[in-house]
């Protein structure tokens, strides 16, 4: 009887870790906001991608001075994105690490009539359905070359 029980019960716990396995899992917050982002930077919705800021929220281009606030980064975003034609940034890697979505991908544009492509790192702090501060890692002499800013 004992061997016949330890069978069933072993027997579940296999067709429970197969169906564990095969569940598809739940989506995470933080990472869907960042999707969000990168949606809206796709679509060229300036709009939308001012607003998933936090009111306080930071964009920062490591090689810049940070822009502060969600007023001030939607004007940013706003006059960076009259020049661009066309942009895609094509994730590689997205993960998460506490409140950090890291996020590793090729941005590729049309900038005032310039095609490029520029490997970005991005590391974006997300606190509810906004973003905090967004972090960029990227080769500023390689974007500007892109451009056709030099």
């Amino acid at each position: 009887m004992r061997s016949w029980i330890l069978t069933a019960f072993l027997a579940f716990l296999g067709a429970t870790a197969a169906h564990a396995k095969d569940a598809p899992k739940q989506p995470d917050s933080k990472i869907a906001v960042v999707e969000n982002m990168i949606d809206a930077w796709n679509k060229r919705d300036w709009v939308r991608v001012g607003a998933l800021f936090t009111e306080d929220g930071v964009l920062h281009s490591m090689m810049s001075e940070p822009v502060v606030g969600r007023k001030a980064v939607s004007e940013r975003l706003t006059a960076l994105g009259a020049g661009i034609q066309s942009i895609t940034l094509h994730v590689r890697h997205i993960g998460r690490i506490g409140d950090a979505v890291f996020v590793e991908r090729i941005d590729e544009f049309v900038y005032k009539g310039h095609a490029g492509k520029v490997p970005v790192v991005g590391v974006l702090m997300v606190e509810g359905d906004k973003v905090k501060e967004w972090r960029e890692y990227y080769d500023r002499a390689q974007l500007m070359t892109e451009m056709g800013a030099k």
